[in-house]
């Protein structure tokens, strides 16, 4: 248990936003890094809310009345575009999971799709970053302005379907020599809800891929990754967006997350001789082809689910 006493927070410490995350450690414990820096980041931002709104920092204080403020604030937010219903809706489900840690039941749940709508879970616009030629000379003008780590983890992000925190995480010098004896490159570290610890992923790398791993190798030397040994992945994160922000508009790209689905639909092409359908704008393959395809993407890009697919390649309608 990591309570430390007394009765603020449920006996989890004083400040609220760091006693949300020794309960969110109490619950998963020393694994699923990345579910526990996710949750944490998210109770900071509702720690802050309701410190702001109604001077509240103890947990203890913090009723259905207040997470369903909360949440109307939310939804105000994504109304007006300033906020995405899949991060609302996340932002949502923190609170919940915090709260039920800290309190031991769950009597003051929220349903977030309810309270902010239902995010899509099918993508109806072709990606940005399809033009992998973009992708590089954006890469190359990062990588002239002295932020060569960035550049490859938005190189690696584009060439293996990689999210952000796995590329960042990748020993680019395993991979690379995996690359080069096997083919494909098995993606271990950073993923979602820790799958990499037990089951294998293994990305195919094609001759562009490996050359991008061949500056990232070069780039790491006898680190890690590519992360820089003096930053946390929340420092990282910050600067890889910030350097991101700056140079995309100029290639018409957008979102970082957007490569992979570029990647996905790139691959949909390879898989079946068919345009994804959210670049066709209708299934083109046979409905066999269809779901096989969608089964490959699946496990490269770290997917349990087939159906998951159709928020990168869209519909198989």
């Amino acid at each position: 248990m990591n309570k430390v006493g007394g009765h603020r927070n449920f006996g989890y410490g004083k400040r609220m936003a760091w006693a949300g995350k020794q309960a969110i450690r109490d619950r998963y414990g020393d694994g699923r890094y990345a579910t526990f820096a996710a949750h944490a980041e998210r109770w900071k931002v509702f720690s802050a809310w309701c410190q702001e709104v109604f001077a509240i920092r103890d947990a203890r204080q913090v009723d259905h009345s207040v997470i369903e403020t909360y949440g109307k604030t939310l939804s105000t937010q994504v109304n007006n575009d300033r906020l995405s219903v899949a991060y609302a809706q996340n932002l949502l489900s923190t609170v919940n999971v915090v709260l039920e840690s800290m309190r031991g039941d769950r009597k003051v749940r929220i349903a977030p799709a309810a309270t902010v709508g239902e995010r899509s879970t099918v993508r109806s616009t072709a990606p940005a970053g399809l033009d992998r030629d973009m992708v590089r000379q954006c890469a190359e003008h990062i990588r002239s302005a002295g932020h060569q780590p960035v550049a490859s983890v938005i190189e690696l992000a584009r060439e293996l379907g990689l999210r952000l925190r796995e590329a960042s995480m990748l020993d680019a010098r395993l991979a690379l020599h995996q690359a080069r004896t096997l083919g494909a490159v098995n993606i271990t570290a950073g993923t979602k809800g820790a799958r990499g610890r037990h089951v294998d992923r293994w990305v195919p790398a094609s001759q562009t891929a490996t050359d991008c791993l061949v500056r990232a190798a070069a780039l790491q030397g006898d680190g890690r990754n590519l992360i820089p040994p003096e930053m946390s992945w929340r420092q990282w994160n910050w600067r890889v967006h910030r350097v991101w922000s700056v140079a995309r508009d100029s290639y018409g790209l957008e979102k970082i997350h957007d490569l992979r689905a570029a990647y996905a639909c790139e691959r949909y092409q390879q898989l079946t001789g068919s345009e994804a359908p959210v670049i066709a704008g209708v299934r083109r393959a046979s409905r066999d082809d269809d779901h096989k395809a969608r089964d490959v993407i699946a496990r490269e890009l770290g997917h349990a689910r087939r159906d998951v697919v159709a928020a990168y390649v869209g519909s198989s309608r």
